[in-house]
């Protein structure tokens, strides 16, 4: 009797095809996830699981899935993937570190020309049959000779460092582990207190994990004491950012603008979590908001899907993982 395998969002037949050889594949139809109750039904006798942003596994979840005993997260962060309950489970977890950093990165810097260079009012008065050549409209912010501050250290923050390397100003950043000097020298980015970062910054782009402790880093206090007129941009997770906060200080200027591919409502994992994305902020005309496409490219996905079938494939294969998130449980 075959293993059963739960893929519950599209993938690409080719990697679907490679799964089947291994157990007996259950998938979604179409681009829609499976439903809660569908993922629920699905593995309560799988024995393991390919998870991508839209699964959330607690204990709850593992508690009905007895014979599980890997999840393969198509995912680099996997806030919503309970690492200690899968331990404790002794369910492997594994996720795909290096794929999403470039697309995510170049992601962040087209959001900041975007928003700076107000393309999306520019756009909608190009549509709006109005247009009637060039006049002096759509005043906006440069990348060029600005002061960007990146808070994360982590591969999309430097990799957010590295691509802006390519405009001339001044690149400094923020996080709680300093990268080393030689790092720094390469990136040609100086460190900064988050004091003097937020205060310094023409732009400022998160690029952080979704912790208890980063939840909410840019709340009311957060804004206040940014320089006025400062653009933000979020490609990393929605609960970094309150965005209620962020409506109020569009509202009054503190805030330039606010771009962001992520959002609250996304974070399945918290309870309190807001079931849209705030009606405020999309009214807000000085946004750009992206429907969280930041690893949407084509052979990006193909690749992230195929490293996770791979990390599958390996475990039932009596194969150790390349990128297990809790190693130990392949200890005992």
């Amino acid at each position: 009797m075959m293993v059963k395998i739960v893929v519950p969002n599209w993938i690409e037949d080719e990697t679907l095809a490679r799964l089947s050889a291994h157990g007996d594949v259950v998938t979604s139809e179409g681009r829609d996830p499976l439903a809660d109750d569908e993922l629920r039904a699905a593995c309560a006798d799988a024995s393991a699981l390919m998870a991508f942003m839209t699964e959330c596994v607690d204990r709850p979840f593992l508690d009905a899935c007895p014979k599980l005993k890997i999840i393969a997260g198509a995912l680099k962060g996997f806030d919503n993937l309970d690492q200690r309950a899968c331990t404790d489970a002794r369910v492997l977890l594994t996720y795909v570190p290096n794929l999403l950093t470039e697309p995510t990165a170049e992601l962040a810097i087209g959001l900041s020309i975007a928003l700076a260079r107000n393309m999306r009012a520019g756009d909608a008065h190009l549509r709006s049959g109005t247009f009637a050549g060039w006049r002096p409209n759509f005043y906006g912010g440069s990348l060029q000779g600005a002061t960007v501050g990146i808070i994360g250290g982590g591969a999309v923050g430097r990799e957010t460092m590295r691509l802006l390397s390519g405009f001339r100003g001044r690149r400094i950043y923020f996080d709680e582990n300093r990268l080393d000097p030689t790092t720094e020298k390469a990136l040609d980015a100086q460190y900064a207190p988050l004091d003097d970062l937020t205060r310094l910054s023409d732009f400022i782009i998160l690029a952080l994990p979704l912790t208890d402790q980063t939840k909410h880093i840019v709340n009311v206090s957060f804004l206040a004491a940014m320089k006025q007129g400062t653009y933000l941009v979020n490609p990393a997770r929605g609960s970094l950012v309150d965005e209620a906060a962020v409506v109020e200080a569009l509202n009054t200027g503190r805030l330039a603008g606010y771009a962001a591919d992520t959002f609250e409502m996304e974070d399945w994992h918290r309870p309190d979590r807001p079931r849209q994305v705030h009606p405020a902020l999309l009214a807000c005309d000085q946004t750009v908001l992206t429907p969280h496409i930041g690893s949407a490219v084509s052979e990006v996905r193909r690749q992230i899907a195929a490293e996770a079938a791979d990390e599958i494939i390996a475990f039932l294969s009596g194969k150790r993982p390349r990128h297990a998130v809790n190693p130990e449980v392949l200890e005992t």
